[in-house]
């Protein structure tokens, strides 16, 4: 029988089951690559318990399923309830909106730009703002609502295959599926070793200096009386993790709004503070990842654009995994299949 000429069909087959598993899975990938990265983290931990203190499987896995519910998701929680509430206070407090652009008016008058072809009319297009703001905020707490059941829905499947993957490590299924990687056994390992890596590298490295900073920021708004300390501190956490960008897109405009408005003690407290945050990352991150590892700053950037807008948060760390696993596999599909094809044709 000639298995080269089923080959083709095969292969078709077996794209059309995956794509559509893929497609059947999708609005819970999160859950899945949520589940991974716990993994990677709670490893070790996993590893000390059930070798070193002969700890049950089961109650291991479960010991650490609520270790991250209390360390991870209640914090969480309770951080996305006053982040929320912040944007209302930030977006909804009207009057404090009204006197910042009253303020920012007579600044500007004070420029004698009355010759400008162009009217400023910073009131009327601010107003659009926070009416856009309002629209924004009610249908992101609609799509809030009407997603609870799918966030239950993903974190039952990210909890319940976390419990596999530990309880389950060595057994005949996992041994199956490591089997099925259409790559030698050293490259498979190649590849779980970059997931670790690049975990490792973003939740440690890049997250203790976003935590650091974002709580620097936080400290420095709610210390000089800026509204919206816990929302912008939050933000500042997220574009820690973009290379160039970082917290520096949020203190800096700071610091010109609060020169516009004549506060010069507030906007010196803020340049400080920005000072100190720039330092921390240029100090902090090399001796992190000195230990831990590295991500190329091009794979970073690239792979936390596209991660945010597939996958939300999580894209942060989803993002840079998939452009180096792309990479990383694209050498071994080289190495495995590429050159050993030409040197059989030699």
């Amino acid at each position: 029988m000639d298995h080269s000429s089923k080959m083709p069909q095969a292969l078709l087959m077996l794209s059309v089951l995956a794509a559509i598993l893929i497609y059947a899975l999708y609005p819970y990938i999160n859950a899945f690559f949520g589940a991974f990265i716990l993994y990677v983290i709670f490893k070790p931990l996993y590893i000390y318990m059930t070798n070193k203190k002969r700890v049950n499987k089961s109650i291991a896995a479960f010991a650490i399923i609520i270790l991250t519910i209390v360390l991870i998701l209640i914090p969480l929680y309770i951080l996305m309830t006053i982040v929320f509430f912040q944007i209302q206070n930030v977006f909804f407090g009207t009057n404090t909106i009204l006197e910042s652009i009253g303020s920012a008016n007579i600044y500007i008058s004070h420029l004698h730009l009355e010759g400008l072809p162009v009217e400023i009319n910073i009131r009327e297009k601010i107003m659009e703002v926070v009416v856009a703001a309002t629209d924004f905020l009610s249908t992101m707490l609609l799509n809030i609502i009407e997603s609870l059941g799918q966030r239950i829905i993903e974190f039952v499947i990210m909890y319940f295959l976390l419990y596999y993957l530990f309880v389950g490590e060595g057994s005949k299924y996992s041994i199956k599926i490591r089997n099925a990687v259409p790559f030698s056994r050293k490259n498979t390992e190649a590849l779980q070793n970059e997931f670790k890596t690049i975990v490792n590298a973003t939740m440690i490295s890049s997250g203790i200096i976003a935590l650091v900073q974002g709580s620097i920021l936080t400290l420095v708004f709610l210390l000089l009386g800026v509204d919206g300390a816990f929302l912008w501190g939050f933000v500042a956490v997220i574009l820690s993790f973009v290379p160039f960008v970082g917290a520096t897109v949020i203190w800096l405009p700071a610091v010109i709004i609060q020169l516009i408005q004549q506060d010069y003690f507030t906007a010196l407290g803020i340049l400080i503070g920005g000072i100190i945050l720039s330092s921390i990352d240029n100090v902090l991150r090399p001796i992190i990842q000195k230990k831990i590892g590295s991500i190329h700053p091009l794979e970073s950037l690239i792979g936390v654009i596209i991660g945010l807008k597939l996958f939300g948060l999580l894209g942060i760390i989803i993002g840079p995994l998939l452009i180096s696993y792309v990479i990383l596999m694209a050498k071994m599909f080289n190495e495995e299949y590429l050159l050993d094809y030409d040197n059989d044709n030699k």
